[in-house]
């Protein structure tokens, strides 16, 4: 959904199935989708979300389709979390990407993370599924190495 700002936003369903998701993580079940935990930038409060980590030429990568939401400015402020899935929890150092660089990493989502795919569509921030339109959003979407903190 795109306001009249032009600002890209989630759809209005997305937090309340999140709250779901990280809930069940919470209560140590496996889920799907691991969820990222960062200390709020302002207040330092611990946020979790659910991701999709990926892999490219053996690093791994999480990707913020709204350059906008709170996680992103978070992980970027912070510049470590903690991904959960069920009762595994892995201490993780977030290197946000350079726009220059986040092109061939998004190349690579719709291939790797096509349950991911649908997202990016309902809210704009690409225009088809393929590979390139995802190149294409670089300068819209945040990109994250993860690299293990231990």
């Amino acid at each position: 959904m795109v306001r009249r700002t032009g600002r890209v936003l989630p759809p209005w369903y997305l937090a309340h199935v999140n709250k779901v998701i990280v809930g069940l993580h919470r209560l140590g079940v496996p889920m799907p989708m691991p969820a990222l935990t960062v200390p709020g930038r302002k207040t330092g409060v611990l946020r979790s979300t659910p991701v999709s980590p990926y892999e490219v030429d053996g690093r791994r990568y999480v990707v913020a389709g709204y350059a906008e939401s709170d996680w992103a400015k978070n992980a970027r402020a912070a510049g470590r979390g903690e991904l959960t899935r069920g009762r595994r929890r892995e201490r993780v150092r977030l290197v946000a990407l350079p726009v220059s660089e986040r092109a061939r990493i998004l190349h690579e989502f719709p291939i790797r993370v096509p349950h991911g795919v649908t997202m990016f569509l309902k809210a704009g921030t690409v225009a088809n599924s393929s590979p390139e339109a995802f190149a294409a959003a670089a300068d819209r979407c945040e990109v994250f190495r993860i690299e293990p903190l231990d």
